[in-house]
């Protein structure tokens, strides 16, 4: 039987051999091994997956902007945290020091009115009796004076020692001006009325002769 004109196939030890006859008229010879296996090219990746890595990229990108953006948020919220803080303990601090500014004018003006009553206990004392039964009751006016003394002193109240020292219009009240040798000018030379500290305020000026 004759072979077909378009096709011819033959054996050669082993190796199957095709003659294929293309559209002009040529032969070409293609081998196939019996043993090979076609290889598979690597393929260059696709419009889709470009798009997925671009889109990975592009997420992890994402991902780290909207880190650093709520790191920025969370120092801020520190931040307006810790200044509030500061703020609360600043106004703390002021209206601790603004009771206590009222409580000692409060307290000032209750025992400014006491100190007439120890003006009195004072001026008692300097005409007591030094014997006879008198000198009993001076003795008795003695011990109430050092006990309201004490009591002042125990709520921050302390007496001025003016005497000899150099006037001072902020802590002394001159109720005269009078030549005296023994005193150098502008220095006290008498307490007429003692004055008084409570704390760091003056309570009440003293009374006070100034030498001129």
């Amino acid at each position: 039987m004759e072979e077909p004109r378009s096709w011819a196939g033959r054996f050669d030890k082993g190796r199957k051999i095709v003659k294929v006859k293309n559209i002009l008229s040529k032969e070409e010879e293609v081998q196939i091994l019996p043993d090979e296996t076609p290889v598979e090219e690597t393929a260059s990746p696709g419009p889709q997956e470009r798009e997925d890595a671009t889109g990975e990229g592009e997420s992890a990108t994402g991902e780290l902007s909207a880190l650093e953006k709520s790191e920025a948020k969370a120092e801020e919220y520190l931040d307006g945290w810790q200044r509030s803080r500061a703020e609360f303990s600043n106004y703390k601090k002021r209206i601790a020091r603004e009771r206590e500014q009222i409580h000692q004018t409060s307290k000032g003006k209750i025992i400014k009115d006491y100190l007439d009553i120890l003006d009195d206990l004072e001026r008692a004392l300097k005409n007591s009796p030094e014997n006879g039964a008198g000198a009993e009751w001076a003795e008795g006016i003695e011990l109430i004076y050092q006990k309201f003394q004490s009591k002042l002193e125990a709520e921050g109240v302390q007496i001025m020692n003016a005497e000899g020292e150099k006037f001072d219009p902020n802590l002394h009240e001159a109720l005269m001006q009078e030549e005296n040798d023994e005193y150098e000018s502008d220095c006290v030379i008498e307490v007429v009325q003692n004055g008084y500290l409570l704390g760091d305020r003056v309570l009440r000026p003293a009374q006070v002769r100034v030498a001129a």
